[in-house]
């Protein structure tokens, strides 16, 4: 079991594993999700494990089923280095977004962290709105939100770009690094301590992989050059778990070109405490922040103290969580019918084999 604190095991997750894994099943995290299959570190080593079908029978959702980072129970096959995962072990916290096509669900990107690096480069392609939208589903993830400013070494005025992130990202520690010369990476490595683990999540090209790497000691992980207008590259083309020299984890993750919120109102809230801390000082308790008077936000919109543009993105993040709220209610509303029309047709089956043995 040695093996496995170093991944992070503990006595809590021990006696979660016996009161929800299967007997016969050993346990192990999930290291790389691949199509159909799964690299699964255990005691007895990394095992290329399948995912039992009463899993995906039970599962409501595709978020249900195992992702990176995830603590499993394993029926394994050592001797062929394989396994089958059996069951999956309540999450700590986990890194969510709404699927990037139509259909509206969950999609997990990353379970059990303990530290979101919210990466982005201080060069062209910085994007506060984007930032606002990682800063809000990482809130909302449970784990512990730090900033990451890549290519320092590339960027001219630090200063001011710094500040402008600092405007919206109250509170939440901020690093200015440079992975090819190492400005900033003994800060980084500071939270990354024996058994912790750390996602790295970002758009594609801020330099995910390189930070990675230099975090590794060596080129684990494939990275390219930026391209002549400063946007970076996209590399990582899968969500894999490393083991850093230092004793902590890191999970390295594709780059998003979309990232939908999903069910964030107390991330929101948190994102946007600038925001929201300026509604109880409205003389009305109900101010639409509008056309009353005494509106505290109308205040600070006049004064300059509260930007338009961070006004304006609040209202539009909020409308975005409310649409999102109405859909999935209809959904469930819609699985809720198609529900009961089962158990219906169940009982109707039921009473007609009763009325012929009759």
């Amino acid at each position: 079991m040695s093996d496995l604190k170093a991944l992070g095991w503990n006595e809590f997750l021990a006696e979660e594993f016996t009161s929800v894994a299967p007997s016969g099943t050993i346990p192990g995290r999930v290291a790389v999700p691949h199509r159909g299959a799964h690299d699964v570190l255990t005691a007895l080593g990394d095992l290329r494990c399948d995912v039992a079908g009463r899993l995906y029978d039970e599962a409501s959702s595709p978020a249900e089923l195992p992702v990176v980072g995830d603590w499993v129970a394993v029926v394994a096959r050592a001797d062929e280095r394989a396994g089958t995962i059996t069951a999956v072990l309540p999450r700590r916290t986990k890194f969510s977004r709404k699927t990037a096509w139509q259909a509206t669900e969950e999609q997990v990107l990353a379970a059990n962290i303990d530290v979101v690096f919210i990466v982005t480069s201080l060069n062209e392609d910085l994007n506060l709105r984007r930032l606002e939208r990682y800063l809000i589903l990482a809130r909302e993830s449970g784990a512990r939100p730090v900033l990451l400013l890549t290519k320092s070494d590339l960027t001219g005025d630090i200063g001011a770009r710094v500040a402008a992130v600092e405007a919206i990202a109250v509170g939440i520690p901020i690093h200015a690094i440079s992975s090819r010369t190492g400005e900033g990476l003994d800060d980084v490595r500071a939270y990354l301590t024996p058994g912790v683990t750390a996602a790295l999540l970002g758009s594609s090209g801020v330099g995910k992989s390189t930070l990675a790497n230099a975090l590794l000691g060596e080129e684990l992980l494939a990275t390219r050059e930026i391209r002549d207008d400063g946007r970076g590259r996209h590399t990582t083309t899968r969500r894999e778990l490393v083991q850093l020299p230092g004793g902590g984890l890191l999970i390295d993750t594709p780059g998003m070109r979309e990232l939908q919120l999903w069910s964030a109102d107390d991330g929101l809230e948190e994102a946007f405490e600038d925001v929201t801390s300026l509604f109880e000082h409205c003389r009305f308790s109900d101010c639409s922040h509008e056309s009353e008077p005494g509106c505290a936000v109308k205040a600070a919109l006049a004064d300059g103290t509260l930007a338009t543009e961070r006004w304006e993105s609040y209202l539009s993040l909020q409308a975005e969580l409310a649409h999102l709220e109405r859909r999935i209610d209809k959904r469930a509303q819609s699985e809720e019918r198609k529900r009961w029309r089962s158990v219906a047709k169940l009982s109707r089956n039921a009473a007609r084999a009763k009325g012929r043995r009759t």
